[in-house]
């Protein structure tokens, strides 16, 4: 009995149920709540959002009462991407108004078109551009010097085979028969991180860089160029990427020929010339690098004793520009740049900090020398100088450097040395120029030299034509013959313009220093950009001469280059004496 009514009572419950279901199905379903007044199906409006649009849909339109839309593309809606999807689209939304009698969707026809018109600029915008083929020019958009164009600053990088630049890296202990140079090559031809020992420098931008890493550094430098173009047609000038120094260094020691010597560059010139972009000015819109001094590229005999190599004294090299760490006053091809030094920074915040530091520096030496005495060399004033730094001990520093294991090799000691002196003095040592003079200016230390070739006549694109502004010189024959005092000469220097002596040299900073390769100064030129803009200019005057029918800058005599190219003159000068040679250096430096 109890069973009986325990079934009857679920049967009804069940029946309940069914009967709930189905009215409550009836009611979502059988009736068309849109035709209803003052009920708006907002769930309608939400799933077809403007958010959630697709190619194939088009959400109806907002409500006439709402002025803003706000309209949020995701990454579906980059596959709109031509007006026949929106055309698509239009017809779509259409057969569906035709379809419908309702007199609500008749009322919003003309506003659904409306809205397409408004997200017709929308869709249009974010349409995927076709791909342009950039066949000529390879520049990076937005040059950061001043946002400068590219017009007749292009430049077209020679190819040439590997084994004349990169294939040499390979082989890196071979570069240098006294040291190892694999080790220098490391971050771009930078070096090792230097960090920060004794506070010495600044905590990132400093390497333990080589000074003949030139080419590499160039190199990785030219490659982030902001105008390259793989079209020589419209080049400026041709780069060549051939590592000349590392080419010869490796026969420069040992009992190799001329021949071996020369036979790279010799190689590379055929190669220049049989080039299309050879015809274009012969030679005179090409240059290279040559990271050693001139004279291990001007051997003037062809005797297998003979230092060096011919690769300056090739007939394709003499139209060509050779930029090199020290020139030659007496040729007309090759120009200075600045040695590397330790500093490659990455940023302008970078330099700027750098300066700042040395503006607040307190300099407790009136001067100081990094150096050894070079005994060899009749000419050579350094032991006079050392004799004159000894003398006056409190008032001058001596770093001596005697052989590959003393201080001046670790780059924390010149720099402390430097940041301690007022005046830094630069004799000539091997050659003209020494890396000592960058290192100075980089710790805002005033340059002394003895004669102009060390600095005037060389790094014309660099420095200031009015020497006096950032350096003292001293005849290095009122030295030899001791008729001055280096004490007194810059002891009378008045405070007040040794100030701003060392302000400008401050102010020189950013000039003689390479900045990071894998990195881009904004405002700021270094030394590249500042040697790339000489180069520039030097074959625009050519080329304008040539389209005269002149050749001005080709046909003076060489032996008054330095002269020509530093004031524009070939008229006698104070420093005539200062660039008098013999027959004999003629013949062995030609």
């Amino acid at each position: 009995m109890e069973n009986s009514l325990v079934t009857r009572s679920r049967n009804k419950c069940w029946f309940v149920f069914f009967f709930l279901f189905v009215s409550w199905y009836l009611l979502l379903y059988g009736i068309d709540w849109s035709s209803v007044p003052g009920i708006l199906t907002t769930s309608t409006y939400e799933e077809n959002s403007i958010e959630s649009f697709s190619p194939t849909s088009i959400p109806p339109p907002t409500p006439p009462h709402h002025e803003n839309v706000n309209v949020s593309f995701n990454s579906n809606s980059s596959s709109i991407n031509n007006a026949t999807t929106i055309d698509a689209t239009k017809n779509e939304t259409r057969s569906r108004e035709d379809e419908s009698s309702s007199n609500e969707n008749d009322i919003v026809v003309p506003d659904l078109v409306e809205l397409e018109k408004e997200l017709e600029p929308l869709l249009r915008k974010n349409e995927p551009k076709k791909e342009e083929k950039k066949v000529v020019k390879i520049e990076n958009q937005g040059d950061n010097k001043g946002q400068k164009t590219c017009e007749g600053r292009y430049i077209y990088v020679a190819e040439i085979p590997s084994k004349f630049n990169e294939d040499m890296l390979k082989q890196c202990n071979l570069l240098n028969k006294w040291e190892d140079m694999c080790q220098y090559l490391v971050n771009m031809g930078l070096g090792p991180d230097l960090g920060n020992p004794q506070r010495a420098f600044s905590n990132k931008g400093w390497f333990t860089t080589n000074q003949f890493s030139l080419e590499v550094l160039f190199h990785n430098r030219m490659k982030q160029y902001d105008c390259l173009t793989n079209d020589s047609s419209i080049a400026s000038a041709v780069f060549v990427p051939y590592y000349s120094g590392f080419d010869v260094a490796r026969y420069l020691w040992d009992d190799f020929n001329t021949s071996m010597r020369d036979a790279g560059s010799i190689e590379v010139a055929k190669l220049l010339e049989k080039k299309p972009e050879w015809r274009t000015m012969w030679g005179r819109d090409h240059f290279m690098i040559a990271g050693r001094i001139t004279w291990d590229f001007r051997r003037g005999i062809d005797e297998d004793t003979a230092w060096g190599n011919m690769l300056m004294l090739l007939p394709e090299t003499q139209n060509m520009t050779i930029l090199t760490i020290e020139s030659s006053p007496w040729n007309r091809n090759d120009f200075a740049i600045p040695y590397p030094t330790y500093f490659h920074p990455s940023s302008d915040s970078d330099v700027f900090q750098w300066q700042n530091k040395m503006r607040r520096l307190r300099r407790r030496v009136l001067f100081s020398f990094a150096g050894a005495p070079r005994p060899q060399l009749e000419e050579s004033i350094r032991s006079e100088i050392m004799e004159q730094c000894l003398v006056t001990r409190r008032k001058c520093r001596l770093l001596e450097c005697k052989d590959l294991h003393n201080k001046c090799n670790k780059p924390v000691h010149v720099m402390k040395l430097f940041q301690n002196s007022i005046f830094c003095l630069q004799p000539s040592g091997d050659s003209f120029t020494r890396r000592s003079t960058f290192d100075s200016i980089l710790a805002g230390c005033i340059p002394v030299f003895f004669t102009p070739g060390s600095m005037y006549v060389q790094y014309i694109w660099h420095l200031p034509k009015d020497y006096t502004k950032y350096s003292v010189l001293i005849p290095e024959d009122d030295v030899r013959k001791k008729k001055v005092s280096i004490e007194n000469v810059l002891s009378k220097i008045p405070r007040s313009q040794v100030a701003a002596m060392r302000e400008e040299v401050i102010k020189l900073i950013p000039n003689v220093v390479y900045a990071d390769p894998r990195s881009r100064l904004e405002t700021v030129e270094d030394a590249f950009d500042l040697a790339v803009k000489g180069v520039l200019e030097r074959v625009d005057v050519m080329r304008k001469e040539m389209r005269q029918g002149k050749n001005t800058s080709m046909v003076f005599d060489e032996e008054y280059s330095w002269k020509y190219y530093t004031f524009g003159t070939l008229e006698k000068h104070e420093w005539d004496h200062f660039f008098l040679r013999t027959s004999k250096q003629k013949i062995f430096h030609a």
